[in-house]
C-alpha cells in the first residue's frame, strides 16, 4: 500500500515522548483558521511512499531516537487510516514506539472497524481539541466537534494513552468559561496522561502568502507564553473540579 506524505522530520522533540521521527501526512478536511500548514490540505497529493520506505528512513536515525519512536502527524493522518495502520504494524514488529497526532475529525462512532485495527499498534494518541463548544468549533474549523469528543471517549474505553493539545487563540479559544468546560470534559478521561496548552502564533503567514491564500487571522496578535500558562491553569482547575464532582457522585 502507498501513502501520501508532505514531509518528515528526523529530530522531533515536541511530538510525543523522547526524540521522534515525525511523518507529516498529506491531506486534511479541516480548515482551522490558525492552521500554519495550508500546504498539507490537499488530499491525494504529496510524496508517494510505502511503509517499508518510512521504516527504512527511521532506521537511519534510530540511534538518536532516545526514548522516542515514530509519530505520524499531518495534515490529518486519519485521512489515510489504512496506510498508517500498515506503517504502525511494521513499526511494532520492530519494537518501535508509535504515536498518532490527530484531530480525530474523521472518527465515525457508528463504524470503528478501521480505528479498532489501528489502535492495536498505537502506543499513544495526541489529540488536538480545537474548541470545546460545538458551534464555535464549526466557526473555527468548518466541522463539528461531536465526533472528536466521541473519539476521546472511545480511546478511553479502549485504554489507549492520551495526550491532549489545545491552542489558545486570542478572542477565539481563550474564554475562561470554555476553558473550564474543557477541563471538566478532560476529567472524564481516565486515560489522560498530559495536557499541552499552546500559544497561538502567526508564523504560517508566509506560507499563505506564497500560496496566494488570504490569512484568516491577519489582525490577531500572537499569544504570550505567560497567557498560555494562565489558560492552562484554568483548564487544570476545570479538571480538578470535574474530578471532585466525579468523587461526589
Amino acid at each position: 500500500m502507498n501513502g501520501f506524505i508532505h514531509s518528515t522530520e528526523s529530530f522531533g522533540t515536541v511530538d510525543g515522548p523522547g526524540i521522534r521521527f515525525v511523518i507529516f501526512m498529506q491531506g486534511c478536511p479541516m480548515r482551522c483558521l490558525y492552521c500554519h500548514n495550508p500546504d498539507t490540505w490537499k488530499i491525494g497529493s504529496g510524496k508517494e511512499v510505502t511503509a517499508a520506505q518510512l521504516i527504512a528512513e527511521y532506521e537511519k536515525y534510530k540511534e538518536f531516537m532516545h526514548n522516542g519512536g515514530i509519530t505520524v502527524s499531518g495534515g490529518e493522518p486519519l485521512v489515510q487510516t489504512e496506510f498508517v495502520t500498515e506503517l504502525f504494524a511494521a513499526a511494532k514488529a520492530k519494537n518501535i514506539n508509535t504515536c498518532l497526532d490527530t484531530s480525530g475529525v474523521t472518527f465515525n462512532p457508528n463504524d470503528t472497524r478501521s480505528i479498532d485495527e489501528l489502535i492495536k499498534y498505537t502506543d499513544l494518541v495526541m489529540l488536538d481539541i480545537k474548541h470545546i463548544d460545538n458551534e464555535a468549533h464549526k466557526k473555527l474549523t468548518g466541522h463539528e466537534n461531536k465526533n472528536i469528543l466521541a473519539f476521546a471517549r472511545y480511546l478511553m474505553q479502549n485504554k489507549v494513552p492520551l495526550w491532549v493539545r489545545h491552542v489558545i487563540v486570542p478572542g477565539i479559544t481563550d474564554s475562561s468559561e470554555e476553558l473550564m468546560e474543557l477541563g471538566q470534559f478532560l476529567a472524564e478521561l481516565d486515560n489522560l496522561k498530559a495536557v499541552d496548552v499552546l500559544p497561538y502564533h502567526d508564523m504560517g503567514k508566509i506560507k499563505y502568502k506564497s500560496l496566494g491564500i488570504d490569512y484568516p487571522l491577519e489582525n490577531v496578535k500572537p499569544l504570550s507564553k505567560d497567557d498560555a500558562e494562565k489558560a492552562k491553569n484554568i483548564i487544570l482547575n476545570g479538571i480538578r473540579k470535574g474530578l471532585k464532582n466525579k468523587k461526589e457522585k
